[in-house]
């Protein structure tokens, strides 16, 4: 809409984000001023200082400010390095880092929001056992739902990436150097969305170093891999070392919440976990079976036609893997509803 009124029209991407950050703030003053909590604004930076609450807010905004920081030095790192191999590179591993965020922000921070109040109402009342709860069942939704996000990312990263990005100058080997790219992140998206489930773990007893200092190990993680994977996988081993280190930023967050006795896995989780891959296995046949039909860059010509076949195949695949959990006597439904005792 913009595009041709500005110039570069590529300006109008710029607009759009601003455009749409000022409304996503708009949107938020009017429930802000129902609930009494719209702040007030003044002029008197000194006074702000003085007050102990907002030194407490800028105390824990510190670290996790670091957190965030860490990681988007992180992706600066891994980008110097992209610039440095075929040229390309680097759009793959940003076209690949985009579409795998889209999983992750539409899962991981929906997890985190809604959990955050919850487990920190559990910490106020002093409640272990509904913060172990809530955790367990953050953690078994996040499998649930990432795992055949991750699976089809894999089984499907030529067509995604051919549906999205397979037009103008964007060729057929930025299609298939991208789609390795989508691979190597795709096994870290259930870490990046356990992290959003067992972070505000700790937020929610206003321990925000803990996962800071392990965000940061995990970026030192990363680029420790890519000296070890970027020789023998390229761009590719770029998005795999974030992926390491996802899971493994994960898994500490989980071990240290273990071991300090506030959350204990509720019994099961073997049980599910077999469940899950079973409805896995009949989701990754589906896609199997069904993807060696098409030719996803020949399709390029009828970009109507290539996307209902992809919106067809990850149709057909949902409804496999929720009838599959459900005839494995694992019913979907029931996790979307608070845990209660």
């Amino acid at each position: 809409m913009l595009a041709p009124l500005v110039e570069p029209p590529i300006i109008a991407l710029a607009i759009g984000v601003i455009v749409g950050g000022v409304a996503q703030l708009a949107m938020q003053v009017l429930p802000l001023r129902r609930l009494g909590l719209l702040p007030r604004i003044g002029l008197s930076a000194r006074a702000a200082l003085r007050d102990p609450r907002s030194r407490r807010v800028m105390a824990l905004m510190a670290p996790g400010i670091l957190a965030v920081s860490a990681h988007q030095i992180s992706l600066l790192i891994n980008t110097h390095i992209a610039s440095r191999l075929t040229t390309g590179s680097v759009s793959w591993i940003s076209f690949g880092d985009r579409l795998m965020e889209f999983p992750q922000g539409l899962l991981g921070v929906a997890l985190g929001t809604v959990l955050l109040p919850s487990l920190s109402s559990a910490v106020a009342a002093d409640d272990d056992a509904e913060y172990s709860l809530l955790l367990d069942w953050g953690l078994r939704l996040a499998v649930v739902l990432a795992l055949p996000c991750a699976l089809a990312m894999v089984l499907m990263a030529e067509p995604l990436t051919a549906l999205l990005y397979h037009y103008g100058r964007f060729g057929s080997e930025d299609v298939r150097m991208t789609a390795l790219a989508v691979q190597g992140y795709a096994p870290g998206l259930i870490g990046f969305v356990a992290v959003k489930v067992l972070a505000p773990g700790f937020f929610a007893r206003q321990n925000v170093r803990t996962p800071v200092k392990i965000a940061v190990a995990a970026m030192v993680l990363t680029q420790a891999l890519n000296l070890v994977l970027v020789p023998r996988f390229a761009h590719a081993g770029l998005a795999l070392s974030i992926s390491v280190a996802a899971l493994a930023n994960a898994a500490l967050l989980g071990w240290l919440l273990i071991r300090s006795g506030r959350f204990t896995p509720a019994r099961g989780w073997l049980r599910f976990l077999l469940q899950v891959g079973v409805a896995l296995a009949c989701l990754a046949a589906v896609i199997m079976v069904w993807l060696p039909g098409f030719n996803w860059e020949v399709m390029q010509i009828a970009p109507r036609t290539r996307a209902l076949q992809v919106l067809f195949i990850v149709v057909v695949g949902a409804l496999v893997y929720g009838i599959a959990l459900t005839l494995v006597g694992l019913r979907p439904w029931s996790l979307t509803r608070r845990p209660s005792r």
